[in-house]
This record gives structure tokens, sequence and C-alpha cells, in this order.
């Protein structure tokens, strides 16, 4: 089979079980609090990834002579990005519903140039700024402007998306240096859940009793979300370019809303609708503009 079929079959496997990964997220919160759930989901994406991490890079690594400390404080910031990220998500979806969470989080796809231009003064591509708008005009229909606790946990996502946004532009400038995806993928969730348990034992009651009562959503979540996605991720994009995959992985916020619908009976009106179809074209217009343009808008 063709190494782009299967890149592309990757990218879509990934998005999917990142989409439905909010069910397992929305549904897993019955015993246990947010800050709990975000921890103990990346604690399992590491254990789930160790085992790729000494099977295809670790002897990579030991042959690697870079400076511990600025190999340390990558992760420290990828781990930091992207406990806040999950953690922002997982507190959401306590006042609002799966689909707009799941659509709010792909504001990442936007949110990146626009952070890569003003903190590293990258080109960007004009159709940022337009994307941006239709972001905004889609917020708007999509949240419930009446209700002060759905604006609240949109929110929450709206800010989980630039930890998102600021994890991407940092995990492109660690691979300039450090290119072992794997290692950054394994060691990053290790991280972030030691970081997600600072806040899960200060506010919540954690016991492996309660934890078990959320076994299934747990491994959904942990095992494969934070862990067989993010191989996922790394082989879709082997063979496929930034801009194409980006759209492609945005579909988590398709999947997550029909799942949401379908699983849940989280009903989505005309104007929801109609709000997430504006924010995703804006998604993918903003990654197909600079394509067809042929200019570079500082996604690296």
């Amino acid at each position: 089979m063709n190494k782009k079929i299967i890149s592309l079959l990757c990218a879509i496997s990934c998005s999917f079980i990142w989409g439905t990964a909010f069910i397992a997220q929305d549904m897993g919160m019955d015993f246990i609090g947010p800050y709990t759930f975000s921890a103990a989901r990346l604690a399992l994406g590491f254990f789930a990834l160790l085992p790729f991490f000494f099977i295809f890079e670790f002897n990579k690594v030991k042959k690697v002579n870079l400076d511990k400390k600025i190999i340390t404080a990558y992760l420290f910031l990828l781990g930091f990005f992207l406990a806040g990220g999950n953690i922002f998500q997982q507190v959401s979806l306590l006042y609002t519903d799966v689909a707009n969470s799941a659509v709010f989080t792909v504001l990442y796809v936007v949110i990146v140039p626009v952070i890569a231009y003003f903190l590293f003064s990258k080109k960007i591509h004009n159709s940022v700024w337009p994307s941006v708008l239709m972001c905004l005009v889609g917020g708007l229909l999509l949240s419930e402007l009446d209700n002060i606790r759905v604006r609240f946990g949109d929110s929450l996502v709206i800010i989980g998306a630039f930890f998102w946004a600021f994890h991407i532009v940092f995990i492109s400038k660690f691979l300039k240096i450090f290119n072992y995806p794997i290692s950054i993928a394994t060691f990053q969730c290790l991280t972030a859940s030691l970081i997600s348990f600072v806040p899960a034992f200060a506010f919540e009651y954690i016991s492996f009793t309660v934890l078990s009562m959320e076994f299934i959503e747990l491994l959904y979540a942990g095992v494969l979300s934070s862990g067989i996605a993010f191989m996922l991720q790394i082989f879709a994009q082997q063979n496929l370019s930034p801009a194409p995959v980006a759209i492609i992985f945005s579909l988590e916020g398709v999947f997550g809303s029909i799942a949401a619908w379908v699983l849940l009976n989280q009903y989505l009106n005309e104007f929801k609708i109609l709000g997430i179809i504006i924010i995703l074209s804006a998604v993918i217009f903003s990654q197909l503009a600079p394509i067809y343009g042929k200019k570079n808008y500082g996604r690296n």
C-alpha cells in the first residue's frame, strides 16, 4: 500500500480517536474530578508509549550528545502546555457540551500562526485574519450567550486552545535540535502527568478504588487518545505535509460533535451546526489558502 495512503489512514484514525475521546472524558468524571482524570490519562499515555520508546529510540537517544538542561527545559515546557491544554479542556466539560469543547479545541490550528507571528516574527498568510474573524462568528453561534455556565465552559476551552497552540509551536522548535518524536511524546506525557497530579492531590480525592470506577473511560482517553493517537500522529506526519495533515486533525471537532449527538443525546440546533461549519471552514481555509498562494505563513 502507498505510504501516503497509510499516513492518511493514520491521520484520520488519529482524528477519530481524539474526537471520540471527548465522550470518554465527559463520562469519566462521575467518580473522579477533572484534574485526576487528566493526570491519570496522561500517565496511562506515558506507559502506553514507553515500550515504543525502548524499542525504537532508546539506543539512539543514548548516543545523542546534547545539553541535558536544554532537553529538560523543553520537556518541562511541553509538559506544562500539554497539562494546561488537557486540564482546561477537561474542566470545561463540567460546564459546556462535548460539541462545544471539541470544536473550540481545534482553534489551535488558527492560533498557531498568530503566535508564531507575534512572538517569533514569522510570516503568516493573509488568510489567517479572515479565519480568525470567521472563528469569532462561529463561536458566537456555537456558544449559548444567554447561559453564563456554558459561556464559562467555552471560555475555558478557548484558553486551552492557546495551550495546545503553544505546545505545537514549541514541539516544532524542539524537533529542530532533538528529532526523536517518540521520545518527546513519551516524556511530555510523563511531565504533564506529574504537573497535573499537583492540583489533583491538592483539590481532589484520589484512590485506586475510585480510579477503577472510571477504568474504561481512562483506558480509552489514556492508552488510545494520549498514547496510540500520538503514535498515529507521528506516522501521519512522516509522509504528509503540515497543512493538509492539520486539516485532517481538525476533524476531531466533527467526530466529537457527532459522537456527542449519537451517544450522549447532546442535540445540536441549527445555530450550533452553522457555528461548527463556520469554524471548521475557517480552519480549513487557513490551511488551504497558503498552499494555493505558495507563501510561507509561519507554521514552522
